[in-house]
């Protein structure tokens, strides 16, 4: 074999390992292009990183960093300036032909790209852009491209790389900005919201020029910006911010730049770790629990506040958010399945919001049952506690219990409290059809 290829290998080995930290590898929510039309690649389709699109699609992407050589030293970071770790560096020929390579012998379908720090912020920036610029207009490639943006790089740079990237992202980093400034000193949080604001700008204009050309008020094809949004990630465990800090910070972000999604990623102590950080890693459901009190705020209508109630600022590391919310409002139950509006149904636990699109459909043709409740795959036994149905209503107390939340874990006894089912409902076939 070549030493070249060698190289290349070795070089693949150390950047994409030096990827894995960055949590934020999504390829959903874009544009659907083929190339049957000419160009090579799609965003559609099943396929080294897997992500997963809205309709459950996996779509494998090419994580790597352009290089893993930095000339910031923040004091979380495995790569940072002052890391005894090896150094590897891409150009740009490198990563497009290995892409191309990739793409062809149908390893991936797109590509996740970041990068270290090398030089200046306009100067990585103007390398990612290269790589994206490479693939889209010199080869016609119509895959996935998701590329991390430099904040202080120059606004031109970042507004060229929404017109080949279909996401954009720009790492907050931690929850709070004197924690960035503690750990990260050569960060600046303005300049992140302010990278973040002009992302949102030019997402908007895109999205309005494109409604504009729809309805035929404009006869020029609309520019082409950043289609799947911005998303960001924050670590979780690196500072003293409490879970509530974190969500308050998260529904911010949400709110202020429209970003599609907030990933969070559980800090891992690295090889000689500055003495500031902790020495060992949060708990792992820390980081799920997380995930899940953001999607409560996304899709269920809960806020931050209520989310985290109480003086630690902490989620329960034993019950998801929202049983957790259930057990301490236990005056807002039980609800009745065949009567509530949508908005109290999205707060009993165990009822997905997918799943209360189909009660509401369902229940104006005849009354919801349990066994109704058990063919959607809905668990009986966390619902039973807070819900009505016409043939069900939970037995008097059991509500008030001060053992309900442990009757509600698996090893719980609330399943022989549930009346029979006429049929044992059955996990559905991960490849069969549909029932």
């Amino acid at each position: 074999m070549p030493d070249r290829a060698l190289d290349l290998r070795r070089k693949l080995e150390i950047l994409a390992d030096a990827a894995k930290y960055d949590a934020s590898c999504s390829s959903s929510g874009t544009e659907k292009r083929d190339s049957r039309d000419g160009g090579l690649g799609s965003t559609e389709g099943m396929g080294i990183c897997h992500a997963y699109a809205p309709d459950g699609r996996c779509i494998s992407l090419l994580k790597v960093l352009l290089t893993n050589a930095c000339v910031f030293d923040c004091a979380y970071c495995i790569n940072r300036a002052t890391s005894n770790v090896q150094r590897a560096r891409f150009t740009v020929k490198e990563l497009v032909e290995l892409t191309l390579d990739f793409y062809r012998r149908n390893y991936i379908e797109g590509l996740f790209l970041s990068s270290g720090i090398i030089r200046s912020p306009d100067y990585t920036m103007e390398q990612i852009l290269r790589v994206a610029r490479t693939l889209r207009e010199e080869h016609g490639f119509k895959g996935y491209i998701h590329l991390k943006t430099i904040p202080d790089a120059d606004p031109l740079l970042i507004a060229q790389a929404g017109a080949f990237a279909d996401r954009l992202s720009i790492n907050v980093e931690l929850p709070r900005a004197e924690s960035l400034a503690a750990l990260a000193p050569e960060k600046d949080n303005r300049a992140i919201r302010r990278a973040m604001a002009t992302l949102r700008t030019h997402i908007d204009e895109a999205k309005e020029a494109k409604a504009e050309h729809a309805a035929g008020r404009t006869r020029a094809a609309p520019p082409r910006f950043a289609p799947a949004g911005q998303s960001t990630q924050m670590i979780v465990g690196a500072d003293a911010s409490s879970d509530a800090q974190i969500l308050d910070s998260s529904a911010n972000l949400y709110g202020s730049y429209r970003l599609k999604r907030v990933y969070y990623s559980a800090y891992s102590p690295i090889p000689d770790a500055p003495a500031v950080l902790p020495p060992a890693a949060p708990p792992l459901i820390r980081e799920h629990r997380l995930y899940q009190a953001d999607w409560l705020m996304r899709f269920y209508g809960f806020n931050a506040p209520e989310i985290v109630e109480g003086g630690t600022g902490m989620l329960d590391l034993d019950v998801d958010p929202k049983l957790a919310w259930a057990l301490r409002h236990r005056e807002r139950f039980p609800v009745d399945v065949n009567r509530a509006d949508r908005e109290s149904l999205l707060r009993v636990p165990g009822l997905g919001a997918k799943t209360v699109e189909r009660i509401l459909s369902a229940r104006r043709h005849r009354a919801i049952r349990l066994e109704d409740l058990a063919r959607l795959r809905v668990s009986l036994r966390k619902v039973a506690p807070f819900l009505v149905a016409a043939d069900h209503r939970a037995a008097p107390g059991l509500l008030d219990r001060a053992d309900l939340r442990a009757l509600l874990t698996p090893e719980g006894g609330l399943a022989g409290q549930l009346p029979a089912l006429p049929y044992k409902p059955v996990q559905l076939s991960l490849f069969g059809a549909a029932a």
